[in-house]
């Protein structure tokens, strides 16, 4: 007895094809992200992903999200956090430099105001006068008459003064004599900075030598009482010239360059 095999739309597909069908069945679902949630009878008996040589498809839950999420937000913070504080130090290096540059300038500023002052100081010091001898005073006054001097009256004045006391130059100046002075003993002559002549007689001992710049204050001789004299002290003479006889009042003299005498 003779069997025909079916033929056409009516033919059972083969074992082949539906294994085939199943495989793209699956493929679908994993594409939509369905499988794994959805499950459906007629899959029940089929084959393993591992003997249709397809790949399991592994869906996140909310949890495992949100923890990347979560764990995105702290790094772009931690990220923003670093950029703010390298900001802030660069900005607080730049205010330290430029604190450090104000300070700088103002130290400059104030060195060169305090070398002003001195310098300022200095001039006022050098231009200044003293008297001859500190804490002294005038014992015998100019032009007074007598039989001591030979032009019958004196020419200078008289600081009393016991014999070793530090006579000072009255201003700047130079000296251009200095040594042996006939009745004046032992002198000094300085020509002054403002082309006058002082005088000081009588000395028991010479300190500065003729060409030697002098200053305000400074000590150039011991008195005494060396030359034409009764007893110890300073003969103090203001000149228009360094000669004997060009003399002018001493004491307006120092007066008129704030001598207090």
């Amino acid at each position: 007895m003779a069997f025909t095999r079916a033929t056409g739309k009516h033919r059972r597909p083969s074992r082949i094809q539906r294994g085939t069908a199943r495989a793209a069945g699956v493929a679908a679902l994993a594409t939509t992200g369905v499988i794994g949630t959805v499950a459906a009878p007629a899959f029940a008996a089929e084959p393993a992903a591992e003997q249709t040589g397809l790949t399991p498809v592994v869906t996140l839950g909310d949890t495992v999200a949100e923890q990347i999420d979560a764990q995105a937000a702290a790094q772009k913070q931690a990220a923003e956090e670093a950029a703010a504080k390298q900001k802030a130090e660069e900005a607080a290096r730049e205010r330290a430099a430029e604190a450090a540059k104000k300070a700088k300038a103002a130290a400059e500023k104030a060195r060169e105001a305090k070398e002003r002052a001195a310098r300022e100081a200095e001039r006022k010091r050098l231009n200044s006068f003293v008297p001859p001898i500190s804490g002294s005073y005038v014992s015998t006054g100019y032009q007074a008459s007598s039989g001591l001097w030979s032009s019958g009256s004196h020419t200078g004045v008289d600081f009393h003064a016991a014999s070793g006391t530090s006579v000072h130059a009255v201003g700047m100046g130079e000296v251009v004599e200095a040594g042996w002075g006939g009745s004046y003993g032992n002198q000094i002559v300085i020509k002054m900075n403002d082309g006058t002549y002082t005088q000081y007689g009588h000395l028991s001992s010479i300190g500065v030598s003729v060409g030697q710049k002098v200053t305000p204050g400074q000590q150039i001789a011991l008195s005494g009482a060396t030359g034409n004299v009764t007893g110890p002290h300073l003969h103090f003479e203001a000149r228009t010239s360094p000669e004997y006889g060009s003399d002018m009042d001493p004491v307006a003299y120092l007066r008129s360059h704030g001598v207090n005498v």
